[in-house]
């Protein structure tokens, strides 16, 4: 029984997805106890997300120019490590794809490239062989000319 290639690189980019989240989840985790996390990289998304998000419902329930309050820090910190969370396993899921498409096409590449160098070996063989042939030719036709030349036989008498 043959058993195809197994598909390692699938295998790994399987086992990078399934790591993203509990990696997710650590960096979630620190983000809600560093200040600097919390004040500089989880609120400010987390307040525009909020801010475009509360527009967006007030748009479509049809009130006009309203304010939107800002959430509160806890509020918004917790809303920021989530997104935070979502992006970093959006982006190893982006980067598992990027990786499979360039593997992809490196390996159509190398099937190309090995399909162009035997059709070069073949136009090469067939030019030997065209070249063999001519000269095959040109010999068949100087046997020819040397066998038109000699002398016809005299008739035996019996």
């Amino acid at each position: 029984m043959v058993v195809g290639a197994f598909p390692i690189a699938k295998l790994l980019y399987l086992g990078v997805r399934q790591m993203g989240k509990p990696v997710a989840n650590r960096i979630k985790a620190g983000a809600r106890r560093s200040e600097f996390f919390k004040n500089y990289i989880c609120l400010p998304p987390a307040q525009l997300y909020h801010w475009i998000e509360m527009r967006t419902k007030m748009r479509i329930m049809g009130f006009r120019g309203s304010t939107v309050k800002p959430l509160n820090e806890e509020a918004a910190a917790e809303l920021g490590a989530e997104l935070l969370g979502e992006a970093i396993i959006f982006l190893i899921g982006g980067g598992c794809m990027v990786l499979e498409y360039s593997r992809q096409a490196a390996n159509s590449r190398r099937k190309e490239e090995e399909l162009n160098e035997t059709i070069i070996s073949l136009q090469t063989q067939i030019g030997e062989l065209t070249l063999i042939t001519e000269t095959l030719d040109a010999q068949l036709r100087e046997v020819n000319r040397l066998v038109l030349s000699l002398p016809a036989p005299a008739p035996t008498k019996k």
